[in-house]
């Protein structure tokens, strides 16, 4: 985690229904399905069942019986770059999603029904960083968190904190949080008094061939191991493990080159 606060119930569960604004899923689609479940099962010990088939085939993963992800296929001719997406809780998405085109963000999905499970639409902020919404019905997000396997933390990285920091303000209500440090652009945003995510501005030092995007973090038990596993998985490493504030941290990508990060929590 850059500079980043944890949000993840002590007790390891998640709550019942998630504050509006509050991160509550997060998806990934893929070309190879069967290969990324292969990938992310033996990194995570994630095990896969058929979720919601409206944009195509989609599975959710669960850790002890729970659900943690999904994950989804892309049609073959879309080639757009691959990454993990959030997805922030929302009481209507329809007026959610009116707000964010309101606002100079765009929808690209939606907003549709996924079955019973709930509503959800994907668009993307001003930047182009893509996020979704959810309306929980019957599938209210992840069942399990703060334990390893799990998703952590997630984290906008952009050109520049402020602009971004306002848009997602003024569409989900959320409180910031400055970091105040020469040379250090960063941005937590609370809500209900709770940290939900954070939005770090890497001005000219964002990959120009990849431009403003969401990160998830991964809890994991040892940093050091899952990274000399991931790589023999046929992952990648982007950045080596390092330790933060917040605990040692490893920047990678998953054999089709989806970017997330893995977590050591401080003990």
């Amino acid at each position: 985690m850059t500079d980043a606060r944890e949000f993840a119930d002590p007790n390891g569960e998640a709550p019942a229904r998630h504050t509006p604004g509050s991160p509550c899923w997060v998806s990934l689609m893929v070309h190879g399905l069967t290969a990324t479940e292969d990938f992310y099962g033996a990194l995570f010990g994630w095990e896969f069942r058929p979720g919601p088939q409206q944009l195509g085939p989609y599975v959710r993963a669960l850790l002890d019986g729970r659900e943690v992800a999904g994950i989804g296929l892309l049609p073959p001719d879309r080639h757009l770059p691959l990454a993990w997406t959030p997805y922030f809780a929302s009481p209507d998405a329809d007026l959610t999603a009116d707000s964010v085109r309101s606002r100079g963000g765009t929808i690209a999905v939606g907003p549709l029904d996924a079955a019973d499970t709930g509503r959800l639409a994907i668009g993307s902020d001003p930047s182009g960083a893509v996020f979704g919404l959810w309306q929980a019905a019957a599938h209210l997000g992840p069942a399990l968190s703060g334990v390893p396997g799990t998703p952590a933390w997630n984290e906008l990285l952009t050109f520049e904190s402020a602009s971004a920091a306002k848009f997602y303000r003024t569409v989900f209500g959320y409180e910031e949080e400055a970091v105040i440090s020469a040379g250090f652009d960063y941005v937590t945003l609370h809500r209900g008094g709770e940290p939900v995510a954070g939005i770090h501005g890497l001005g000219h030092a964002l990959p120009r061939d990849r431009g403003p995007h969401w990160v998830t973090y991964f809890q994991v038990a040892d940093v050091d191991d899952a990274v000399e596993h991931l790589v023999f998985l046929g992952g990648h490493v982007l950045r080596p493990a390092h330790d933060t504030a917040h605990g040692r941290v490893a920047s990678v990508a998953d054999p089709e080159g989806a970017r997330f990060a893995l977590l050591q929590r401080r003990q």
